[in-house]
């Protein structure tokens, strides 16, 4: 027994004495950083790139792909200090590159969805709307040194709709309308102050999704924001005229985002024709879903069954608590279709994951149409003496 256990202890010992050391060059510690960050060992590629930058301070690409590196382990909405700290080791490297090449397009892109990612997590008002407002700055940047960016079109567009759709859907509360209720809002005083504080907002959207459209008229992704910033300018018209209008417009967009969509999944096979539209019949949308992604803070309000998990014994003998992190996409129905796991301790991992697929979410809706949403689900295990 006991020389079964020293052949166990001295086995490992000299498989890593084979191990070839650790590269002490620039051009090995790349090298390891590319390939530990191809296999999402990102810890290990941050340490290498770590190390390129100390041996040459000035090497852009080194500071580009630490500040990456940091960026992808950042997880947007989650307040803990060291998370914190990660979106600001990647600002600072991406601030090193713009110090030593001020128009790099790289770093300015990464500095702007850097920003727009944290504003996704912040859930006052008047705090997102300051890293929206950061995160537009670094979009005309990225424009400046790169006209025909059609990201940058986009995702300006998008900012305004962040802007914007939340006061819409307060004002739609406060008059006791639902989300899908039509419109427009029932109150002519509060349209009139909506058109006034956010209808420029409202059309610049429109106009930056335009543009990325002219650059890329496939880009169903800006399509979708189209036809949402046109379906909810409806809500702000006096007429009945104005509003079918709008609608009818934003259908097109929807239609078309469908069609693109379609297109651009040049994998899947060919959908048959949809049925002709009679002038007694709503036109008929594609079986596709279509998928929109949605803050994990937002679609937490729409969980109707949430299982909690069952604290594994191994991990409550370990000390061990923490919050598991996935990425969630949830079906048409409102149940969990697919789990990718993004950070959690490993004790905590399988029983966070058997959790969740029993959650259950009331489905959404888009135009009237069931979707598919990409969402953050975060599960936290705290041990009970220390709650």
């Amino acid at each position: 027994m006991r020389l079964s256990i020293l052949c166990v202890l001295i086995f490992p010992a000299s498989v890593f004495a084979q191990q070839p050391p650790p590269p002490t060059d620039v051009r090995g510690l790349m090298n390891l950083g590319i390939s530990s960050y191809k296999n999402h060992q990102y810890e290990q590629a941050i340490g290498a790139f770590q190390k390129a930058t100390e041996l040459e301070p000035e090497n852009l690409n080194a500071h580009l792909y630490l500040g990456t590196a940091w960026m992808v382990t950042f997880i947007p909405g989650v307040q803990l200090p060291d998370n914190s700290a990660r979106a600001e080791q990647a600002r600072s490297e991406f601030l090193k590159v713009l110090g030593l090449e001020p128009n790099n397009r790289t770093a300015l892109s990464s500095l702007a969805f850097l920003n727009l990612q944290e504003a996704g997590g912040i859930q006052d008002q008047t705090a997102k709307s300051r890293k929206l407002d950061d995160a537009r700055d670094c979009f005309l940047k990225v424009l400046s040194a790169d006209p025909r960016n059609r990201d940058a079109y986009y995702s300006l567009g998008v900012i305004d709709w962040m802007k914007w759709y939340p006061m819409l859907m307060k004002a739609r509360a406060d008059l006791g309308m639902k989300p899908e209720d039509p419109g427009p809002l029932n109150d002519a005083a509060i349209r009139l102050d909506l058109r006034m504080k956010y209808g420029p907002l409202v059309e610049d959207g429109i106009t930056n999704l335009s543009k990325a459209l002219e650059i890329d008229p496939a880009y169903d992704d800006a399509m979708a924001y189209m036809n949402l910033l046109i379906r909810e300018r409806a809500d702000l018209r006096d007429s009945a005229g104005e509003y079918r209008s709008d609608i009818q417009e934003a259908e097109q967009w929807f239609q078309k985002a469908l069609a693109s969509k379609r297109l651009n999944q040049s994998a899947a096979p060919a959908p048959p024709p949809p049925p002709p539209v009679t002038s007694d019949s709503k036109p008929t949308r594609d079986s596709t879903p279509m998928r929109i992604r949605v803050g994990g803070n937002v679609q937490a309000a729409n969980l109707i069954t949430k299982v909690d998990p069952v604290y594994p014994q191994l991990a409550v003998q370990a000390r061990v608590q923490g919050t598991v992190h996935f990425t969630a996409i949830i079906g048409t129905d409102g149940h969990v279709a697919n789990l990718q796991l993004i950070g959690g301790h490993p004790l905590l991992v399988q029983a966070a994951q058997d959790a969740v697929k029993q959650w259950v979410y009331q489905p959404t809706y888009l135009n009237g149409t069931a979707v598919e949403v990409v969402t953050q689900a975060d599960v936290p295990f705290t041990l009970p003496d220390a709650r």
